[in-house]
């Protein structure tokens, strides 16, 4: 079975400005290829979302055509910068849409959500990245996504650096190690789940 998976890049950077949180988004989705997920990556400050914590803010708010999106897949990566130790003010904007979720069930009682699977893949030069990993990993879990093993890749800079990840050249034995077990896992949860439904309440 092949499964699809998006990957939300939290750029505070509309397209076509580079994004070194898209490029470590894009990197997992080339390592989830591997495992039979196909997907694609939206920049969602080019979407127009409005800010809420509904399924839809009305008046050309781009975070229905995401949320359906995400509906249809079966894997959710958040790719967020670093900002002052935080995800950035879009990721949390995108937990903050997610929110809706909680109130929204299939035909057996159980919240759309349940099934899909979350990884989150963070850059930065600054450290913070386990913290950055783990606020957005507890979020999506409290809505209803399924964590797998080790469901985080990132890469950080020096302290008060001012190199980006993109201009850091490879690092296949740290951060590419990591990228290809949050795929390997993530996509073997997912499959799992695919297979076999989380049972109603």
């Amino acid at each position: 079975m092949t499964l699809r998976a998006v990957v939300l890049c939290c750029s505070l950077k509309p397209s076509p400005a580079p994004s070194s949180s898209e490029l470590l988004g894009r990197e997992v989705l080339t390592a989830l290829a591997d495992h039979d997920v196909t997907g694609e990556v939206v920049r969602v400050v080019d979407e127009h979302v409005k800010f809420g914590v509904s399924t839809d803010e009305g008046d050309g708010d781009g975070w229905p055509a995401i949320r359906e999106r995400i509906l249809a897949a079966q894997i959710l990566v958040i790719a967020t910068p670093i900002w002052m130790g935080q995800p950035s003010s879009v990721a949390k904007m995108v937990l903050e849409r997610l929110d809706a979720e909680l109130s929204e069930r299939d035909e057996q009682g159980r919240p759309l959500i349940f099934g899909k699977v979350a990884a989150v893949a963070v850059v930065g030069n600054e450290d913070g990245a386990h913290h950055v990993v783990a606020e957005v990993l507890q979020a999506l879990n409290d809505v209803g996504f399924s964590v797998a093993a080790a469901a985080g890749t990132y890469w950080v800079g020096e302290a008060m650096g001012s190199v980006d990840y993109a201009d850091a050249g490879p690092k296949p034995d740290t951060t590419g190690a990591a990228t290809k077990t949050v795929a390997a896992n993530t996509a073997h949860l997912a499959h799992l789940l695919a297979a076999q439904p989380y049972p109603p309440s």
